[in-house]
Protein backbone atom coordinates (compact mmCIF):
# COMPACT_ATOMS: atom_id res chain seq x y z
CA UNK A 1 0.00 0.00 0.00
CA UNK A 2 0.88 3.24 -0.91
CA UNK A 3 0.52 5.61 2.29
CA UNK A 4 0.22 8.50 1.06
CA UNK A 5 -3.06 10.34 1.81
CA UNK A 6 -4.13 7.17 3.35
CA UNK A 7 -6.27 7.55 6.26
CA UNK A 8 -4.56 5.69 9.56
CA UNK A 9 -5.67 5.63 13.17
CA UNK A 10 -3.34 4.69 16.39
CA UNK A 11 -4.29 3.40 19.27
CA UNK A 12 -2.01 4.43 22.47
CA UNK A 13 -0.56 7.00 20.25
CA UNK A 14 0.84 8.93 22.81
CA UNK A 15 4.08 7.24 23.85
CA UNK A 16 6.25 4.44 22.75
CA UNK A 17 5.20 2.20 19.31
CA UNK A 18 2.31 4.25 18.99
CA UNK A 19 4.00 7.58 19.10
CA UNK A 20 6.70 6.51 16.69
CA UNK A 21 4.24 4.72 14.20
CA UNK A 22 2.30 8.45 13.88
CA UNK A 23 5.49 10.20 13.06
CA UNK A 24 6.56 7.90 10.60
CA UNK A 25 2.97 7.59 9.04
CA UNK A 26 3.05 10.96 8.41
CA UNK A 27 6.76 10.93 7.04
CA UNK A 28 4.99 8.95 4.43
CA UNK A 29 2.39 10.88 3.62
CA UNK A 30 -0.39 9.53 5.52
CA UNK A 31 -3.45 11.89 7.20
CA UNK A 32 -3.04 10.36 10.86
CA UNK A 33 -5.84 9.92 13.43
CA UNK A 34 -4.02 9.17 17.18
CA UNK A 35 -6.67 7.51 19.86
CA UNK A 36 -5.32 8.65 23.74
CA UNK A 37 -6.40 8.91 26.74
CA UNK A 38 -4.42 11.97 27.65
CA UNK A 39 -3.23 14.80 25.27
CA UNK A 40 -0.99 13.74 22.10
CA UNK A 41 2.67 15.98 21.62
CA UNK A 42 2.76 15.48 18.03
CA UNK A 43 1.97 18.20 16.43
CA UNK A 44 1.50 18.17 12.15
CA UNK A 45 -1.32 19.88 9.82
CA UNK A 46 -2.44 16.36 8.78
CA UNK A 47 -2.49 14.90 12.58
CA UNK A 48 -5.53 14.61 14.95
CA UNK A 49 -5.94 13.74 18.38
CA UNK A 50 -8.85 11.89 19.24
CA UNK A 51 -9.48 11.00 23.28
CA UNK A 52 -10.78 7.94 23.53
CA UNK A 53 -10.44 5.04 26.34
CA UNK A 54 -10.43 1.84 24.06
CA UNK A 55 -12.31 0.04 26.89
CA UNK A 56 -14.90 1.65 26.47
CA UNK A 57 -16.80 0.81 23.54
CA UNK A 58 -19.16 3.88 23.00
CA UNK A 59 -15.79 6.85 23.15
CA UNK A 60 -14.37 4.00 20.70
CA UNK A 61 -17.27 4.71 18.83
CA UNK A 62 -17.59 8.18 18.25
CA UNK A 63 -13.68 8.41 17.65
CA UNK A 64 -14.13 6.35 14.74
CA UNK A 65 -16.78 7.92 13.77
CA UNK A 66 -15.39 11.39 13.49
CA UNK A 67 -12.79 10.03 11.31
CA UNK A 68 -15.88 7.92 9.05
CA UNK A 69 -17.87 10.94 8.80
CA UNK A 70 -14.94 13.14 7.40
CA UNK A 71 -13.19 10.63 4.90
CA UNK A 72 -16.07 7.97 4.68
CA UNK A 73 -13.24 4.92 4.87
CA UNK A 74 -10.36 4.17 7.14
CA UNK A 75 -7.25 2.04 5.19
CA UNK A 76 -4.89 1.48 8.49
CA UNK A 77 -5.83 1.21 12.08
CA UNK A 78 -2.90 -0.20 14.28
CA UNK A 79 -4.34 -1.72 17.62
CA UNK A 80 -1.16 -0.44 19.66
CA UNK A 81 -2.84 0.64 23.13
CA UNK A 82 -1.83 -1.86 25.77
CA UNK A 83 -0.71 -2.44 29.30
CA UNK A 84 1.06 -4.97 31.78
CA UNK A 85 1.27 -5.98 35.34
CA UNK A 86 3.80 -7.64 37.11
CA UNK A 87 2.53 -10.53 39.59
CA UNK A 88 2.34 -13.99 40.70
CA UNK A 89 -1.06 -14.99 39.82
CA UNK A 90 -2.43 -15.14 43.51
CA UNK A 91 -1.29 -11.60 43.86
CA UNK A 92 -2.82 -10.10 40.83
CA UNK A 93 -5.96 -8.27 41.67
CA UNK A 94 -9.20 -8.62 40.19
CA UNK A 95 -9.43 -5.31 38.90
CA UNK A 96 -5.62 -5.22 37.36
CA UNK A 97 -6.88 -9.06 35.50
CA UNK A 98 -10.00 -7.15 34.19
CA UNK A 99 -8.00 -3.65 32.94
CA UNK A 100 -5.44 -6.14 31.14
CA UNK A 101 -8.53 -8.39 29.21
CA UNK A 102 -10.05 -4.82 28.73
CA UNK A 103 -7.54 -2.94 27.02
CA UNK A 104 -5.31 -5.79 25.49
CA UNK A 105 -7.72 -7.69 24.04
CA UNK A 106 -11.41 -6.07 24.12
CA UNK A 107 -10.08 -2.58 22.49
CA UNK A 108 -8.52 -4.32 19.61
CA UNK A 109 -11.90 -6.20 19.39
CA UNK A 110 -13.79 -2.50 19.13
CA UNK A 111 -11.14 -1.19 16.99
CA UNK A 112 -11.44 -3.80 14.38
CA UNK A 113 -15.26 -4.21 14.45
CA UNK A 114 -15.40 -0.07 14.17
CA UNK A 115 -12.94 -0.25 11.15
CA UNK A 116 -14.07 -3.10 9.34
CA UNK A 117 -16.97 -2.36 7.92
CA UNK A 118 -15.38 0.42 5.45
CA UNK A 119 -12.85 -1.60 4.95
CA UNK A 120 -14.51 -4.33 3.51
CA UNK A 121 -16.59 -1.88 1.67
CA UNK A 122 -13.56 -0.87 -0.25
CA UNK A 123 -12.05 -4.13 -0.68
CA UNK A 124 -8.86 -2.77 0.94
CA UNK A 125 -7.75 -2.15 4.20
CA UNK A 126 -4.80 -3.26 6.76
CA UNK A 127 -5.13 -3.77 10.40
CA UNK A 128 -1.88 -4.15 12.02
CA UNK A 129 -2.75 -5.67 15.95
CA UNK A 130 0.33 -5.51 18.63
CA UNK A 131 1.08 -8.90 20.57
CA UNK A 132 3.95 -9.07 22.15
CA UNK A 133 6.87 -12.66 22.41
CA UNK A 134 4.42 -12.89 25.88
CA UNK A 135 1.78 -14.43 23.23
CA UNK A 136 3.91 -16.64 21.66
CA UNK A 137 5.46 -18.61 24.77
CA UNK A 138 4.60 -17.65 28.53
CA UNK A 139 6.82 -16.08 31.23
CA UNK A 140 6.37 -15.83 34.94
CA UNK A 141 4.90 -13.42 36.62
CA UNK A 142 2.82 -11.89 33.77
CA UNK A 143 0.30 -15.18 33.21
CA UNK A 144 -2.38 -12.95 32.96
CA UNK A 145 -1.00 -10.66 30.32
CA UNK A 146 0.27 -13.56 28.36
CA UNK A 147 -3.36 -14.60 28.23
CA UNK A 148 -4.15 -11.17 27.00
CA UNK A 149 -1.59 -11.32 24.19
CA UNK A 150 -1.81 -14.85 23.56
CA UNK A 151 -5.65 -14.24 23.24
CA UNK A 152 -4.43 -11.04 20.10
CA UNK A 153 -2.94 -13.78 18.35
CA UNK A 154 -5.44 -16.25 18.09
CA UNK A 155 -8.32 -13.76 17.38
CA UNK A 156 -5.84 -12.03 14.37
CA UNK A 157 -5.17 -15.28 13.05
CA UNK A 158 -8.91 -16.10 12.85
CA UNK A 159 -9.34 -12.17 11.80
CA UNK A 160 -6.73 -12.67 8.79
CA UNK A 161 -8.58 -15.62 7.19
CA UNK A 162 -12.09 -14.42 7.97
CA UNK A 163 -11.34 -11.11 6.03
CA UNK A 164 -8.16 -11.97 2.89
CA UNK A 165 -10.97 -12.45 0.39
CA UNK A 166 -12.57 -8.92 1.35
CA UNK A 167 -8.96 -7.45 0.17
CA UNK A 168 -8.15 -6.82 3.58
CA UNK A 169 -4.82 -7.41 5.25
CA UNK A 170 -4.50 -8.06 9.01
CA UNK A 171 -0.85 -8.25 10.76
CA UNK A 172 -0.05 -9.44 13.81
CA UNK A 173 3.07 -7.92 15.39
CA UNK A 174 5.12 -10.13 18.50
CA UNK A 175 7.95 -7.84 19.94
CA UNK A 176 10.39 -8.43 22.38
CA UNK A 177 11.26 -6.18 25.06
CA UNK A 178 10.83 -2.04 24.40
CA UNK A 179 12.61 0.53 25.43
CA UNK A 180 9.39 2.47 26.69
CA UNK A 181 7.14 2.86 30.05
CA UNK A 182 5.74 -0.51 30.01
CA UNK A 183 7.98 -1.55 32.47
CA UNK A 184 6.85 0.81 34.94
CA UNK A 185 4.91 -1.86 36.94
CA UNK A 186 7.38 -3.99 37.26
CA UNK A 187 9.79 -3.67 40.77
CA UNK A 188 12.53 -5.91 38.84
CA UNK A 189 12.80 -5.35 35.48
CA UNK A 190 13.90 -1.80 34.35
CA UNK A 191 13.86 -0.34 31.02
CA UNK A 192 17.33 -0.07 29.06
CA UNK A 193 19.12 0.51 25.73
CA UNK A 194 19.69 -3.00 24.82
CA UNK A 195 16.07 -3.39 24.45
CA UNK A 196 14.23 -2.80 21.08
CA UNK A 197 13.88 1.07 19.97
CA UNK A 198 10.03 2.60 19.76
CA UNK A 199 11.27 3.75 16.12
CA UNK A 200 12.67 0.53 15.31
CA UNK A 201 9.61 -1.76 15.65
CA UNK A 202 7.32 1.25 14.07
CA UNK A 203 9.59 1.15 11.25
CA UNK A 204 9.15 -2.71 10.63
CA UNK A 205 5.29 -2.07 11.26
CA UNK A 206 5.52 0.46 8.17
CA UNK A 207 7.71 -2.09 6.26
CA UNK A 208 4.65 -4.40 6.41
CA UNK A 209 2.36 -2.14 5.59
CA UNK A 210 3.67 -0.85 2.32
CA UNK A 211 4.28 -3.89 0.87
CA UNK A 212 2.72 -4.84 -2.53
CA UNK A 213 -1.24 -5.62 -2.22
CA UNK A 214 -0.80 -8.96 -2.47
CA UNK A 215 2.04 -9.50 -0.10
CA UNK A 216 0.81 -10.14 3.35
CA UNK A 217 2.93 -10.71 6.06
CA UNK A 218 0.53 -12.46 8.54
CA UNK A 219 3.15 -12.77 11.87
CA UNK A 220 5.88 -10.30 12.44
CA UNK A 221 8.08 -11.13 15.28
CA UNK A 222 11.03 -8.97 16.80
CA UNK A 223 13.16 -9.42 19.07
CA UNK A 224 16.74 -7.27 20.06
CA UNK A 225 19.37 -9.77 19.25
CA UNK A 226 21.12 -8.90 22.53
CA UNK A 227 18.48 -8.10 25.18
CA UNK A 228 20.76 -8.28 28.10
CA UNK A 229 23.79 -6.00 27.16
Amino acid sequence: MKLENKIALVTGANKGIGEECVKQLLEAGAVVYGLCRSGCSVKHERYTCLMADVRDFAQMEKAFNTVLEAHGHIDVLINNAGLGYFAYCEDLSLEQWHQLFDTNVSGVFYGCKLALPSMKKQGSGHIINISSIAGLEGYQQVSAYCATKFAVRGFSDALYKEVRDFGVKVTCVYPGSVKTDFFRHSEHIKAHDNMLMPEDVASQILFALQTPDNFHNINLEIRPLKPRG
